[in-house]
């Protein structure tokens, strides 16, 4: 496997409390990697430093084949990298169509076909203010569609949002994998998650374990006992 991301045994801690004791990452090209954990067991913290959001104690990001043990965010946004974190990313006082053609004309993608596909094409004249928060992660990720980057870390963009927004976040994710993209989400929505991944990773008590397939994560005991629970075996 050579991934187009990897964060590599990466700790944090703030003051006496450990967050992450050893967490690792790996993102391919055309694949979806889902990032699942309970709240509080470091899943976002690893995002954070994985998209150069926040550095690590120790370890190191790997992105495109260049090591970072200190990687920033808009250095790694530079070689490809769209940070989608668990807030909104919009400019307030632009509106869509303006936010949309400057991407798609920064980095050659296509405006109106990220519209089509998010279902915004008819939103583009509001500003984000005007949007519900469905509309609003959907006008984010048709932002990261028009960036064609070379990855995508989401963190949560699931949460929140009504059964319609998250099957048109999932067409797009797997758009961008389909067109060679290295996707990466993290969230709390098992099905959705299940139906979408092609790779799970867990992170539970500082650390992470590599699942595999949907269909192989359901096979590990620890994980049904320990995250899944009855319900959803």
């Amino acid at each position: 496997m050579n991934p187009v991301l990897a964060a590599e045994s990466v700790g944090k801690r703030y003051g006496d409390r450990v967050v992450l004791r050893s967490g690792s990452l790996w993102a391919e090209a055309g694949a979806v990697t889902c990032v699942v954990g309970r709240n509080g067991s470091g899943k976002s913290t690893l995002m954070k430093i994985a998209a150069g959001w926040l550095a690590p104690d120790h370890g190191n990001v790997r992105f495109r084949d260049e090591v970072w043990e200190r990687p920033r965010l808009h250095r790694l946004a530079r070689l490809g990298l769209f940070y989608l974190p668990d807030r909104e990313v919009l400019a307030p006082g632009l509106a869509l169509r303006d936010q949309l053609r400057a991407f798609a004309g920064r980095f050659g993608g296509d405006a109106e076909e990220a519209a089509e596909l998010l279902g915004i094409a008819g939103l583009l004249d509001r500003r984000p203010h005007g949007l519900s928060g469905g509309e609003t992660r959907r006008a984010e990720v048709a932002l990261a569609f028009a960036r064609r980057p070379f990855c995508l870390v989401a963190d949560e963009p699931f949460r929140g949002i009504d059964p319609r927004d998250r099957e048109a976040l999932g067409r797009a994710f797997r758009a961008l994998a389909e067109r060679g993209c290295a996707v990466v989400i993290s969230g709390h929505e098992i099905p959705t998650l299940f139906e979408l991944a092609d790779r799970l990773l867990w992170v539970t008590a500082g650390t992470t374990h590599w699942l595999g397939t949907p269909a192989e994560a359901r096979h590990s005991d620890a994980f049904r006992r320990e995250y899944l629970g009855a319900g959803l075996r």
